[in-house]
């Protein structure tokens, strides 16, 4: 549509003007119960429409080809953010999401590598995310680019697992390291013995393939201790934190310093 173009047209100027910002969401890890690590989500500060979501510009960004430079743009912000963390003694892993578009980029693994090595960042501080279904058998120039990352010793993460068809048995063939589990599945863990069953038996076949598994969506803390004791590795969603910006989120760490101190945000904007 012309909207989707104006907004396109926009963006590139927006990647150009660097307006685009992150926001990080921490993940807790449940075998110590402390914040071990954050996903980076953009947002884009616009002129007239204020801060929006992927889900405002991500569409027009992939239909414009705008895909790599953006996820460049992250990259950048997100490792460079991290390093300073980590020069400052905070020592916490960054994840970013890899959409489909940005895995046509072939020269990824190569930049991935430039980006670290610019801010002294160890390749094992960032986690890369993609969704189930990019991994499927006729991309194989996806497995390839992840190949690449990963043997740089960055880690692989698939994201939304559960929500398509890839198996347990394919993922063992892939380079991955966690899988982050559909969050329908999560949510409803504690009340529902299927949920309750995927949840268990997930954890259980990740483990025997050596993954870590990650919740995310989760709601409370009652969640958090249900996961816990199910044997899952992480956990992120709103039972923490909302995704915030840089300085909010040092001064979240800061108040959330004590392990096992969880309190659920207050207000719950649109996780993105």
């Amino acid at each position: 549509s012309a909207d989707s173009k104006h907004l396109a047209e926009e963006l590139r100027s927006a990647l150009l003007a660097d307006a685009l910002v992150l926001h990080y969401q921490p993940v807790l890890d449940l075998r110590t119960g402390r914040v071990c690590g954050v996903e980076a989500l953009v947002r884009w500060r616009h002129p007239e429409r204020g801060l929006l979501q992927p889900a405002d510009f991500l569409g027009p960004a992939e239909a414009a080809g705008l895909m790599a430079p953006l996820t460049r743009a992250v990259l950048a912000r997100a490792i460079g953010q991290t390093a300073r963390w980590r020069a400052g003694g905070q020592e916490l892993t960054v994840a970013v999401n890899l959409s489909a578009g940005s895995l046509l980029d072939r020269e990824l693994p190569t930049l991935v590598v430039e980006l670290l090595a610019a801010h002294d960042l160890p390749p094992a501080f960032l986690t890369v995310e993609v969704a189930e279904e990019v991994l499927r058998p006729e991309l194989a120039h996806v497995r390839e680019i992840l190949a690449g990352l990963r043997s740089a010793g960055v880690t692989i993460a698939v994201d939304s697992f559960g929500s398509g068809f890839t198996s347990f048995a394919y993922l063992h063939d892939l380079p991955v390291d966690e899988v982050k589990l559909d969050r329908r599945f999560v949510g409803a863990a504690g009340d529902d013995a299927l949920a309750g069953a995927v949840v268990t038996s997930a954890t259980d076949l990740a483990h025997a393939l050596g993954l870590r598994l990650v919740a995310v969506g989760v709601e409370d803390a009652a969640a958090i201790d249900d996961l816990a004791r199910r044997g899952c590795d992480l956990a992120q969603g709103f039972a923490m934190s909302a995704p915030l910006p840089a300085d909010e989120l040092e001064s979240w760490l800061h108040e959330h310093a004590a392990p096992g101190l969880r309190r659920p945000a207050v207000d719950r904007p649109n996780a993105g």
